[in-house]
């Protein structure tokens, strides 16, 4: 009977191996849901609709953008995504606090970055903004890293707790050796009104959330935080070129599906990614957001994951951060 068992067992494998090539050529046959965990109207899904919209005019179906909001940080669609059906037909818009940080900062993600996700490929990068209050007397990040030293915990910090923001101020912080008084928020509208308040005095926000009040000098823009300037800050430095040279922290977005998924799929999926990426109407909507295209293998955006992971954890259990 085991023996029965056995080659029944082993018969339905290679009916299971033979039938994913057959599926993977058939591909796809119906609209490809793309899952962004985060509300709708906000710099994630605005970067997802672009995409999204892009790679519909030459993958032969829709993918459809589908917003699914919830607690954690992103954490709860970003499982659920982990757990699709792995056929290519749920896919997930990943970024650097989903992949990179929550595993660590939040003990019940339910996801493993690297076990639990084929990764399709990168999007782009896009830079966080060293902000401060104009009544704050300075006018660059060197000046910004003096006057803290000589006031210890005098600049009062907002942030978001567990947010690419939050944790980028710490890395900031930690790196120029300086210390602050933190002013934690549940969200950034409420941290932003008290920037431009004057009723806090610092904080490190994503670039399309400032740009407008920078511009207008309601807010002062001392350094963007990635290794290279920003074409729609171009005159605003790096942190690294200012003050703590080396210095870089991006926030990263790419696409990943369930692990499992055919490497024909995945291929299939990431040609279309770079295909779009590269594109002249994308690179411009991209940069609009103050993102940076990069194009990238499924293998590189996988090599990038398991680098930002390990910088982020790291940095996440130095500070013994834990959020429920």
């Amino acid at each position: 009977m085991s023996r029965v068992v056995a080659l029944l067992g082993a018969a339905l494998a290679a009916l299971a191996l033979a039938a994913a090539p057959v599926a993977a050529q058939d591909y796809p046959n119906r609209p490809i849901t793309l899952v962004v965990p985060f509300p709708a109207g906000g710099g994630n899904d605005a970067l997802a609709r672009a995409v999204a919209q892009r790679m519909s005019l030459t993958i032969g179906q829709q993918v459809v953008v589908e917003n699914r909001v919830g607690a954690a940080g992103g954490t709860v669609a970003t499982r659920q995504a982990a757990k699709a059906a792995p056929d290519g037909y749920t896919i997930l818009l990943t970024y650097t606090g989903t992949l990179a940080v929550n595993p660590t900062l939040y003990p019940n993600a339910g996801y493993d970055p690297r076990k639990d996700f084929a990764p399709i490929g990168l999007i782009g990068t896009q830079p966080s903004v060293l902000t401060i209050h104009p009544s704050l007397p300075v006018h660059s990040t060197a000046e910004l890293v003096a006057y803290a030293k000589a006031n210890p915990n005098k600049i009062n910090c907002g942030f978001v707790p567990g947010t690419i923001g939050h944790m980028t101020t710490e890395l900031f912080t930690r790196s120029a050796g300086f210390e602050i008084t933190r002013v934690p928020y549940k969200g950034n509208g409420a941290a932003i009104g008290d920037l431009i308040g004057g009723h806090i005095t610092m904080m490190v926000l994503s670039i399309q959330t400032v740009i407008g009040n920078v511009k207008a000098g309601t807010l002062r823009a001392l350094a963007v935080t990635t290794a290279t300037r920003s074409k729609i800050l171009p005159d605003v430095p790096t942190v690294s070129e200012s003050a703590v040279p080396g210095f870089g922290a991006a926030i990263r977005y790419g696409l990943a599906a369930p692990a499992g998924t055919p490497r024909p799929i995945i291929d299939r999926l990431s040609r279309e990614l770079r295909a779009a990426v590269l594109s002249d109407d994308m690179r411009e909507r991209l940069a609009r957001e103050g993102a940076e295209p990069v194009a990238s293998t499924p293998e590189e955006y996988a090599a990038d994951i398991d680098a930002e992971e390990k910088k982020w954890s790291a940095l996440v259990k130095s500070l013994n951060l834990k959020m429920e």
